[in-house]
């Protein structure tokens, strides 16, 4: 059997792409780990030395916590917000429904400088004060649409007729949701929990525009990075925030699959009785 050049060229342009891609990956933890304060090879040695000031430094605690006060209040308000969303679309048709979900889904697309800049404006209008609040509400302005994505997913492949038998029997609508729905799309929401999350505290440019006095993580990073003594140091918080990113995608993907074999699991078991 010949062999197909194309499909030779294809593989070396994907192996080019993934090292180019995840090269700089690689080295973060590299230098992370490197007992020089230059950032440059040949490594000096191996060193945890940069993990240990990351302790000490109070003012990284603090945009820690306000990353997390951030990422959480985010993460909750968009995963709401995304269910309703996700709910009217998947369960009930309504004038102009493609238009107003595609306007919903519209910050997905758009370039996060453009929103950053139009919400700086308003603000200033409306006369508001920039605060973690503000930068709450453009998170989930950008998170709701991955939301969106994410349970309209769960709630399409949801079995309405189980819906239906729980309200024959007596159940009201709220009780139905929170006895069978909410059970059966749970593992699309704790995955719309985790990515609207790691969004959330990996954003850089729209926390940098609303932000005040209180600085998130990406922000207080990047004042870092202009002393070259606390490169090393910002190398190794970089490598913790990489490995908590990888991690929590990997549960969000993981809840992700698993909501789809249960609701095709539970689709099937349906259709044995029907």
């Amino acid at each position: 059997m010949k062999s197909n050049p194309f499909a030779k060229l294809l593989g070396l342009y994907a192996v080019i792409y993934m090292a180019f891609l995840y090269a700089p990956v690689i080295l973060l933890p590299l230098f992370a780990f490197n007992d020089a304060t230059i950032i440059a090879f040949p490594l000096s040695g191996y060193t945890t030395k940069w993990f240990d000031v990351l302790w000490n430094t109070e003012s990284l605690h603090v945009a820690v916590k306000n990353s997390l006060l951030v990422g959480v209040s985010s993460a909750i308000l968009s995963t709401v917000l995304g269910a309703c969303a996700a709910r009217a679309a998947a369960r009930y048709n309504f004038p102009l429904k493609r238009g107003i979900i595609g306007f919903i889904m519209l910050p997905m697309v758009l370039p996060e400088i453009i929103v950053a800049v139009a919400l700086l404006v308003l603000l200033m209008q409306l006369g508001l004060p920039l605060s973690l609040w503000t930068v709450v509400g453009g998170h989930v302005l950008i998170c709701v649409p991955f939301c969106i994505a994410i349970l309209t997913s769960a709630f399409n492949g949801l079995d309405h007729s189980l819906e239906e038998a729980s309200q024959d029997l007596g159940e009201s609508r709220w009780g139905t949701f929170r006895r069978v729905t909410l059970p059966l799309v749970m593992p699309g929401v704790i995955s719309s929990l985790l990515i609207s999350f790691t969004i959330s505290l990996d954003e850089f440019i729209i926390a940098f525009f609303l932000t005040g006095t209180d600085v998130t993580l990406p922000v207080y990073i990047w004042s870092q990075l202009r002393f070259p003594s606390k490169l090393p140091s910002v190398m190794a918080l970089g490598t913790i925030l990489l490995a908590m990113s990888v991690l929590l995608l990997i549960l969000a993907e993981w809840f992700r699959r698993r909501s789809a074999r249960k609701q095709g699991a539970d689709a099937s078991s349906t259709g044995g009785f029907v």
